[in-house]
């Protein structure tokens, strides 16, 4: 397909391993048939407007994931692969003996560099997101540009519409200004539902309460190119300071380049809502309750019983 340079394009990352799940779940079917979460989403986003999708992955895992994923999109959408390796680092820096983890999420996008020409929307690949949250990014996207300040996007979530039965997640606890722009992110590594409420610890002895109402990111993003070279430059910073405190564990997140950005009064996140329910497979016990939402929206007339015929 010939993809206008300036047409928003979809990023999803997909090179991390699951190691609370197990194994690459990005390949794990979650209906009786072979579809994916990565499928639904991709369904969505193309039924949003998107023409192409950019695959983060690990080069090791290439022919399992284009074969699974990649090869049966290809008639219905615009497909490149990107590999996100931890040789990929400046140059007058250097690789910590005995480091194996990726460089995280920041660094995944900035593998992107060489072939991100105009706006483009950023997911995790093992979550779904629902069609609306598709429908508000890519409308924002074509739309959104940089002025005195870079003008990105995020969707916001309401953390209630995001929790497991199974055990903690981390998410980033968003709070924003009266004309619903980002003012910050903070990370929460541990939450979890403790008499049905939603609770945060740092210690895992002391819980604080969280609103079910408070919007949290669920890292999907809409950034202008702009956001690239902002990448680079904190990615390099990483790599000089925080690899050296931590050098086989510290990764460089990118809702952390965002919040940087922000507080420098460089950039302005417009957050826009969803009601949509984010569903996961966090925990293996997490896929019944996934694959009965999937049957349900089917059962709905939302998805085709196949995807991509």
């Amino acid at each position: 397909m010939d993809i206008k340079m300036k047409e928003p394009v979809l990023v999803i990352m997909a090179a991390g391993m699951g190691s609370r799940y197990g194994g690459l779940k990005q390949i794990d079917p979650v209906d009786g048939i072979g579809n994916k979460i990565i499928d639904f989403s991709i369904y969505d986003a193309r039924e949003a407007g998107f023409q192409k999708v950019i695959f983060i992955i690990k080069r090791e895992n290439y022919e399992e994931f284009r074969q699974c994923v990649g090869d049966k999109l290809k008639n219905h959408i615009d497909v490149e692969y990107v590999f996100q390796e931890i040789s990929r680092i400046p140059e007058e820096c250097a690789i910590p003996e005995g480091r194996v983890k990726p460089w995280g999420t920041a660094h995944a996008v900035l593998c992107c560099k060489e072939v991100i020409k105009g706006p483009f929307a950023v997911i995790n690949a093992d979550d779904y997101y629902g069609k609306e949250s598709f429908r508000i990014l890519y409308h924002s996207l074509t739309k959104q540009k940089d002025t005195d300040k870079y003008q990105y996007s995020m969707v916001g979530y309401r953390l209630k519409n995001t929790l497991t039965d199974h055990g903690c997640v981390s998410r980033g606890v968003c709070s924003t200004d009266s004309s619903n722009y980002l003012l910050s992110i903070e990370e929460r590594t541990h939450i979890e539902k403790r008499g049905g409420r939603p609770a945060y610890t740092e210690d895992g002895i002391s819980f604080t309460e969280l609103p079910e109402e408070t919007v949290v990111s669920m890292n999907m993003w809409g950034f202008t190119k702009s956001i690239l070279k902002e990448l680079e430059s904190a990615f390099l910073e990483f790599m000089k300071n925080e690899v050296k405190r931590n050098p086989l564990k510290a990764e460089c997140y990118l809702p952390s380049v965002v919040d940087i950005l922000i507080k420098a009064q460089r950039a302005r996140v417009n957050v826009l809502p969803t009601d949509e329910k984010w569903y996961g497979v966090t925990y293996k016990e997490d896929k019944p309750q996934v694959m009965k939402a999937i049957r349900g929206l089917k059962n709905k007339g939302y998805y085709p019983e196949k995807l991509w015929e």
